[in-house]
């Protein structure tokens, strides 16, 4: 390999991107940012919820890989998500 090439993506990098992913999609449900196919915004607090539960399941599948401060990020993204749904149920 060339000086400044790199590998395949491995499994626990798909799931971090993953993770972020699903993060975008339960801002969506909870109506906090706009929809990126319609551009509005909707809540389906339902679906949020799903979404929600996902991301602490992908999290935890990556979370003993990750340095402190990832960990404390994902940590808080999953607080603020949690905090976010609780104030709209």
């Amino acid at each position: 390999m060339k000086h400044g090439e790199q590998g395949p993506l491995d499994i626990h990098q798909y799931i971090a991107l993953m993770l972020d992913q699903m993060a975008g999609i339960a801002w969506q449900k909870l109506g906090l940012h706009p929809d990126t196919i319609t551009g509005t915004t909707h809540t389906d607090l339902a679906q949020a919820k799903v979404a929600i539960d996902l991301c602490a399941h992908l999290a935890g599948l990556i979370h003993p890989r990750l340095d402190p401060a990832d960990q404390r990020q994902i940590d808080n993204l999953l607080n603020d998500l949690r905090a976010n749904y609780m104030q709209r149920t």
